[in-house]
């Protein structure tokens, strides 16, 4: 019966250590695909209207920039 617990006290322990290295590794790609490929900016939405023909004020680029969640 102590073999059990023995086996499911390793069982268990295994599991929670992959799960810290699975959430470092994975922490640790996150941020580096941020760092290479920011989030929208404000520069990328002035292209985005000038590309549609249009002038863009401050006021529709804080708009965008509210609609999108980042300001």
């Amino acid at each position: 019966m102590t073999e059990f617990w023995s086996s499911l006290l390793w069982f268990v322990a295994g599991g929670v250590v992959g799960a810290l290295i699975c959430y470092y590794f994975t922490k640790k790609n996150f941020e580096k695909q941020i760092a290479e490929n920011p989030p929208v900016t404000e520069k990328m939405i002035r292209a985005m209207f000038l590309q549609m023909g249009r002038k863009p004020s401050e006021a529709q680029i804080r708009q965008v920039m509210r609609s999108m969640g980042q300001k």
